[in-house]
């Protein structure tokens, strides 16, 4: 089974936050994010949509994830 990842490999921190814009984890929660447990990792995605909200400022490109998704639907 793959890792549970937010990662939308967007990969831009917020300088006011620490936030990334992409999934809302903290650079510490990203490096670590293979050496967690599952159920750390668990516990931080919880937060990630009120972290997300938190935000200011959204992605202004468009995410792989996102522009893959769209090109497969036609």
């Amino acid at each position: 089974m793959p890792m549970l990842s937010p990662c939308t490999l967007v990969c831009t921190l917020d300088d006011k936050t620490g936030l990334c814009f992409g999934c809302g984890r903290t650079r510490d929660e990203i490096a670590g994010w293979t050496a967690y447990s599952d159920g750390e990792r668990a516990s931080i995605m919880t937060t990630l949509a009120a972290r997300m909200e938190s935000l200011e400022r959204k992605p202004r490109r468009e995410t792989k994830r996102q522009r893959l998704a769209r090109e497969r639907q036609g």
